[in-house]
């Protein structure tokens, strides 16, 4: 049988998996295709690090720039879909809340992937998976390898730059911390290395677009459901509250007030 475009992108099957928990409410599909939208887009952007990460090491920075840009082009398309999903109103998002019981964002262990890829580290997502589970097994792996940022640092080791052990060395289940020894090498990259500091510059495009993400669903969340507890029994507005502006690579921006021509 010859490939096609349906038997190609298996759309029968990708068409049958927007299943309704309400008995007919008309807004549960969109709310549906736009959270399997964002999974479908979290694999691509995991796919996209993983990539990077090897080119990282191999010194590849013109391609690591590349695929840098396009993940930052599919976060400008997730902060797009929160318009979409905000065309819901919270009476239209009501009508099926109950339905999801304890279905929640926060469950999406692609997301904490992400994070522990960019360098955000915490255990307690570990926490919500069964121990020895597939899922669980995916992100202990990822919570206990090197970051983005420690793979871009390990990179200007290998150049020669000055980047103390004790950071090349340190745990990797430990979030990013700023260091002063590292923006002394960054300073040195901003002033000397065309390059590598286009690089950083798209780094910070990653930032702050996962920020301006974190941003507009918490608005969204707010705008929908207020103050209420968050379903699942999550803490909802407030949790994601002070999740916003953290940022994954604090050094390229404490940097923005230590330049000096």
């Amino acid at each position: 049988m010859p490939l096609t475009y349906n038997s190609y992108l298996k759309i029968e099957e990708l068409l049958s998996l927007q299943e309704l928990k309400s008995p007919d409410e008309h807004d549960e599909t969109l709310f549906i295709i736009i959270h399997q939208s964002y999974e479908l887009w979290f694999k691509q952007i995991l796919h996209e690090l993983d990539f990077i990460v090897k080119r990282i090491k191999t010194g590849d920075i013109p391609r690591v720039i590349h695929n840098l840009k396009r993940i930052n082009t599919i976060f400008k398309v997730l902060v797009h879909q929160i318009d979409i999903l905000e065309t819901m109103t919270p009476l239209e998002f009501l009508s099926f809340r109950d339905y999801l019981e304890s279905a929640s964002g926060f469950q999406s262990h692609q997301f904490r992937e992400l994070e522990y890829v960019l360098g955000l580290k915490s255990d307690i997502h570990l926490q919500r998976f069964p121990e020895g589970s597939a899922i669980r097994n995916i992100l202990e792996k990822r919570f206990r390898s090197d970051s983005l940022w420690m793979g871009f640092l390990r990179y200007l080791h290998s150049l020669g730059y000055n980047i103390p052990a004790t950071i090349l060395e340190s745990n990797p289940t430990l979030s990013t911390q700023p260091s002063e020894a590292v923006r002394q090498v960054l300073t040195d990259i901003y002033l000397n290395n065309t390059s590598m500091a286009n690089l950083c510059e798209m780094l910070v495009d990653l930032d702050e677009g996962i920020q301006e993400w974190r941003y507009r669903h918490t608005k969204m969340v707010e705008r929908t459901i207020g103050t209420k507890i968050g379903t699942g029994g999550s803490a909802g507005v407030e949790y994601l509250k002070n999740s916003l502006f953290i940022p994954l690579f604090p050094d390229l921006w404490i940097i923005r007030s230590e330049f000096k021509l």
